[in-house]
Formats: structure tokens, C-alpha cells, sequence
């Protein structure tokens, strides 16, 4: 048994499917079936039940998952704590962000560089499914992400709640729902993700049905939809504060609380790294 074998081992305890955890590793199922059995016989224990395509850690399975993670956990603070120099000014910090975007976000980043210049920022945008996974395969250290995100395994930090706003090319003061559901809509998100999902929740919950011309998860390409009069949108107000000018209006939506949590997400039970923790407490002081 080895640490390989182990971080083999992991995986297939979280994912609880063999095909999901040899993706999450970049290689193929064969071999990674082949390390389980070799593991199961080294031990002489079930370490996993099969019941149809899941999986499910045995009690004995459970003792070595949570022991396996120690272990690969040591090693890599080991390996990073031997890297790191100068108490995280230097090294690679990648961050994860939401394209709902979040307000300010740009001012951190100059604030974090202008505090660590030698710490390499690489910044990618994408919905915060998409983000979580990255976290999960360490692609990136951070991500801030809006909620709801069913992924687990992730240290989940609260950063801001804010309301979902209205936003056409005609000045209105207040909307409804019910006036909404007659516009033709500019969905910030596509079906089956957070934002869509939160705006059919509080159209469903007044049995109102909208009406979406479109889904688009590019916020300045939405706007842009927006101000050629394509169609409204809803969006949670920090958007608005990023990709708005004096060409779009927004209106506060009476009678409905939707609202977005946008929050950091990162690895529990794993080692971060100080550039990552750094960035962190700098994100939570600004946004305090």
C-alpha cells in the first residue's frame, strides 16, 4: 500500500463511482478497478459495496478513507510547506469566479498583488458547478461561487446576500412577477443551474410561468442583449453594479425574495496553501 494507491483510494470513496473518480484522476476505469481489488486483497477486507452503478464505503472502507486522507494530507503540506518561501509571497494562487461576477472583485485583486507582487494570479470565469469541480480536481485553490451548490466536501465561507433586481431598457420603478411573466426574459444562467433554478422557484411558487427567449451565462453578452431591446432580464444587483451603464434601468420585484449568496469555497480536509489563505482573510476584509 502505497501513497498512490491511496490517493486512488480516495477518490473512489468520494465520487462512489469508478467511472467519475478515474475522470477526476485522467485515467482510464481498468487500471483503477485493478487498484482497488489489489487493495482490498493486500488488506483482506471489503473496503466497497457495489449496488448497481454506486458505491458505498464498508466500515472498514470508513476507517481507511478517513486515515488515507490524513495521510495524503500530511504529505502534501509536506511537499508544499517545503516549496512555499517568504511565508506565501511567492508561488501560483488560481482563483475560481462565478460569471454572475461579483462586485469589486477586480479592487481585490489589485489590492492582493499590490500587497504579495510576487504571487502569480490565474483568474478563470465559469458557472460555480463548473468551479466546484475545479476545486475538487485542484485546479484551483478558491472559487467564489452562488448558492445552491450540491456538491460537498468544501469549506463553504458566506460572503454576501443580495437581492435579485429587475433590468430592461425602459425605466420602471417597481415590477412584479406577474408583470415580469408577460416580458419576454434573458435568463443569467442555463437551465439546471443555480440562478435559473432560484428564478422558476419564485415564478412557481406564485404559479406563474415566464417567458424565456433566451439563457446566456456571458453577463456582458446578456446585457448587451438587453440594451438592444431584445428582451429584460433578472440578475442578482452586484451584476447591475459591474456590467450596467446609463443605457439600462433597473426596478426592485415586489412581492418575491429571491436573493443570491455569494460565498468562497475551498477543500475541506486538504492543505491550502498561505498565497490561498492570504487571499482569503484579504477578500473577507474587504468585504466586511
Amino acid at each position: 500500500m502505497d501513497i498512490k494507491q491511496l490517493r486512488y483510494f480516495i477518490a473512489i470513496a468520494e465520487e462512489k463511482n469508478i467511472t467519475a473518480a478515474a475522470n477526476r484522476l485522467h485515467m482510464s476505469q481498468p487500471p483503477l478497478s485493478m487498484q482497488l481489488k489489489q487493495l482490498e486483497e493486500e488488506l483482506g477486507v471489503k473496503l466497497i459495496e457495489r449496488n448497481g452503478k454506486s458505491m458505498e464505503l464498508t466500515d472498514k472502507g470508513a476507517i481507511l478513507y478517513q486515515r488515507a486522507l490524513h495521510l495524503v494530507n500530511s504529505v502534501e503540506e509536506i511537499k508544499h510547506e517545503i516549496h512555499e518561501t517568504e511565508e506565501g509571497t511567492k508561488g501560483v494562487l488560481a482563483v475560481g469566479i462565478n460569471t454572475l461576477s461579483v462586485s469589486g472583485f477586480s479592487d481585490m485583486l489589485q489590492a492582493f498583488h499590490k500587497k504579495y507582487p510576487l504571487v502569480t494570479l490565474k483568474v478563470v470565469q465559469n458557472d460555480s458547478y463548473y468551479l466546484a469541480e475545479m476545486v475538487k480536481s485542484r485546479a484551483f485553490e478558491v472559487a467564489f461561487i452562488r448558492l445552491p451548490l450540491a456538491n460537498r466536501g468544501f469549506i463553504y465561507e458566506h460572503l454576501l446576500s443580495e437581492p435579485f433586481v429587475f433590468v430592461s431598457k425602459t425605466k420602471t420603478d417597481i415590477v412584479s412577477l406577474e408583470t415580469i411573466s408577460q416580458l419576454p426574459l434573458i435568463i443569467p444562467s442555463t437551465e439546471g443551474l443555480g440562478s435559473y433554478n432560484i428564478i422558476h422557484e419564485a415564478f412557481s411558487k406564485q404559479k406563474l410561468q415566464f417567458t424565456s427567449i433566451a439563457e446566456c451565462s456571458d453577463m456582458h453578452v446578456l446585457m448587451e442583449m438587453v440594451k438592444s431591446g431584445m428582451g429584460a432580464t433578472i440578475v442578482p444587483k452586484s451584476v447591475l453594479d459591474v456590467y450596467g451603464d446609463g443605457e439600462l434601468y433597473s426596478a426592485p420585484i415586489k412581492d418575491t425574495t429571491m436573493y443570491s449568496s455569494l460565498g468562497m469555497i475551498w477543500l475541506e480536509h486538504h492543505y491550502v496553501s498561505t498565497p490561498a489563505k492570504n487571499f482569503i482573510e484579504l477578500v473577507k476584509e474587504e468585504l466586511s
